[in-house]
């Protein structure tokens, strides 16, 4: 009986508009896959973007671009965010707009100066909404220090929003002897981890499923560049620092490791998930390497000075449970993988789309 309960729920359902976040990837449309920070983003931009973009396009593929303008360097970054719901546990979109750009930036080793703000409203959507998250902006942009100089308000048509969409540019000033690159990775450089990973996605996901894990899980969302400049006032040549935002701490690796020429080797039981992370993961089939952060960091550094910057780390607010889980090898040539609490080996691929999208 139960099986012929469940053949005829299935046959009431309308599966045709139905979208996977990660589908084939030959697919002749735009799908979810697409904004999901991993292979299928990859490929956008280099075989559909990059070529119709020509000689216009310039720098390398990262977070944010490292311009020269009289003489003085800076951080150039701009993100879109479309994360639904609009407010969740710990924050909103509203200050992740501000935290996603200014920590772009500060993965540079920039310290971040201004933003651009710019507003994709629905039409029909509540003012005092509005209001709320452009409050919460504003309140994130004070404390990370940043001014918003500019901007743009755009309304589309009620249905063809989903009620706010906000894009963030921003600039920063890169002092000099600061060299923070992707491709600075080498071999023997200890991996660094500014806390506990997985929370953003996590948070988004219990809010917007309506599911309980015995516990509220927040967003890690904040401004990291505070700090990123703790953490280069040591004097330590900070070789990578990324934000493991989309796609999580495994793309951001993955994406290292191909620009670096390296490989990265990690350790599982090094990494530290929080029991409330592990278990909402462990319950829906997700793995926390793929699962998106807004408050942490990866930091690549030579091994003489790694217990140096951990221990500045672990004395900022913001990275207390800082730790090593991996290294940088040789071997294995722009591949992640990871040693199981068993003792065996796995790949730690970069994701084709994102897991749980709409998620920044």
């Amino acid at each position: 009986m139960s099986d012929l309960r469940v053949s005829e729920a299935t046959a009431s359902v309308d599966m045709t508009n139905w979208v996977c976040p990660m589908p084939l990837r030959d697919a002749p449309n735009i799908v979810m896959g697409h904004g999901g920070g991993g292979a299928m983003s990859a490929e956008l931009i280099e075989h559909l973007f990059l070529p119709a973009f020509g000689e216009a396009a310039a720098g390398e593929l990262t977070d944010s671009a490292i311009v020269t303008v009289g003489g003085v360097r800076l951080a150039f970054s701009t993100d879109s965010f479309v994360v639904k719901p609009m407010t969740f546990p710990g924050g909103s979109i509203g200050d992740l707009a501000v935290n996603g750009t200014v920590n772009d930036v500060a993965m540079s080793g920039a310290h971040p100066l201004v933003l651009s703000t710019a507003f994709i409203l629905e039409e029909g959507t509540p003012l005092s909404a509005i209001a709320h998250l452009a409050a919460d902006l504003g309140a994130a942009a004070r404390t990370a220090d940043v001014k918003l100089v500019t901007g743009d308000t755009k309304v589309v048509d009620s249905g063809h929003g989903d009620g706010v969409y906000i894009n963030t540019s921003g600039i920063g000033v890169i002092a000099d002897g600061v060299d923070i690159r992707p491709d600075r990775a080498r071999p023997g450089d200890v991996v660094i981890v500014s806390g506990d990973i997985g929370v953003h996605g996590v948070a988004i996901l219990s809010c917007r499923e309506g599911l309980e894990f015995g516990t509220t899980i927040e967003s890690d969302t904040a401004p990291l560049s505070g700090l990123v400049a703790a953490m280069i006032a040591t004097g330590a040549d900070l070789h990578v620092l990324r934000d493991p935002t989309r796609g999580g701490v495994a793309a951001a690796l993955n994406e290292i490791a191909r620009s670096a020429g390296v490989g990265v080797r990690l350790s599982e039981r090094a990494l530290p998930v929080p029991p409330e992370v592990r278990d909402a993961c462990g319950l829906l089939g997700l793995d926390p390497l793929y699962v998106a952060n807004e408050g942490k960091l990866l930091a690549f550094v030579d091994p003489a000075e790694a217990e140096q910057v951990l221990a500045v780390m672990r004395a900022h607010p913001l990275a207390g449970g800082a730790a090593i889980i991996g290294e940088v090898v040789a071997d294995h040539p722009g591949m992640v993988v990871a040693r199981t609490g068993l003792g065996g080996t796995r790949v730690v691929d970069l994701p084709a789309g994102e897991q749980l999208p709409r998620i920044c």
